[in-house]
């Protein structure tokens, strides 16, 4: 499922992706998005960048389970792993601040996605979870982002928990900047910040990101490490029974 094409509109940058199954996220759609977030942090018409998903569901279902039932060794696991990295290093290396809209439930990476954003905002809906210990791994990979942006303690929470929290709980901790009734009041508080950043200046933007994201200069090494971590587990029996039952589970009724 490729990614959808990015909207570039007085200055704000639009990047939206999409699946069928709950936004979920292939190593396709992560490659894409890392190189489409890449490329925008050297365009200089591109002020401000939104990051987004489609439809009325989930925001993201995290990773694909498909692919994760498909990996076979050590390498594939690491490489598959790493594509959440490069995404999340694309995000907090732009320049410009990386605005994330959160119109469903975020599972997993997802959750990883929008710590590394630079301003969230997320309708009362959308609670959080990160599932990874559930089915035998951890949030290695995108946890560095997430303890940065809510703090060890609450990061500990999510990760030991493995429990859904609520909307109100992630904006409490940080994870949200704002939260809102409707997807509409959302979108109206997206497009006025959007509007104002793109009007501010890119230079300064860019010294505050740095600010922002201070301490990470290490990260391409430690979520190689990371990465690795998750793809020698992910092979390891429990996780194997963990994903078949998950995907064994019967679909839920349709909605009336």
């Amino acid at each position: 499922m490729p990614l959808l094409p990015t909207h570039l509109h007085d200055g704000v940058a639009t990047v939206s992706f999409h699946h069928p199954k709950g936004n979920s996220l292939p190593s396709s759609l992560l490659s894409e998005l890392a190189q489409e977030i890449s490329a925008l942090a050297t365009n200089a018409s591109a002020r401000v960048i939104v990051l987004r998903s489609e439809g009325t569901g989930p925001f993201c279902a995290g990773a694909s389970f498909d692919e994760l039932t498909a990996i076979s060794t050590p390498e594939s696991g690491k490489e598959f792993f790493s594509g959440f990295s490069r995404v999340l290093l694309a995000m907090i290396r732009a320049p410009q601040f990386v605005l994330v809209r959160v119109q469903g439930k975020a599972a997993g990476g997802a959750v990883g996605l929008i710590a590394a954003g630079d301003l969230s905002f997320a309708v009362k809906s959308a609670a959080a979870r990160l599932s990874e210990l559930a089915i035998g791994i951890g949030p290695f990979v995108v946890g560095p982002c997430i303890e940065k942006k809510i703090g060890l303690a609450a990061f500990s929470t999510m990760a030991a928990g493995a429990d859904w929290q609520d909307a109100e709980w992630c904006e409490r901790h940080g994870l949200y900047s704002q939260i809102f009734d409707t997807p509409e009041a959302m979108d109206a508080a997206i497009d006025g910040r959007a509007q104002v950043l793109a009007a501010s200046n890119p230079e300064a933007m860019a010294k505050l990101k740095k600010i922002f994201w201070a301490g990470t200069e290490h990260w391409d090494q430690l979520l190689a490490d990371r990465a690795a971590m998750s793809g020698t587990l992910v092979l390891s029996a429990f996780t194997r029974d963990a994903i078949a039952r998950f995907n064994q589970r019967p679909a839920p009724p349709p909605a009336r």
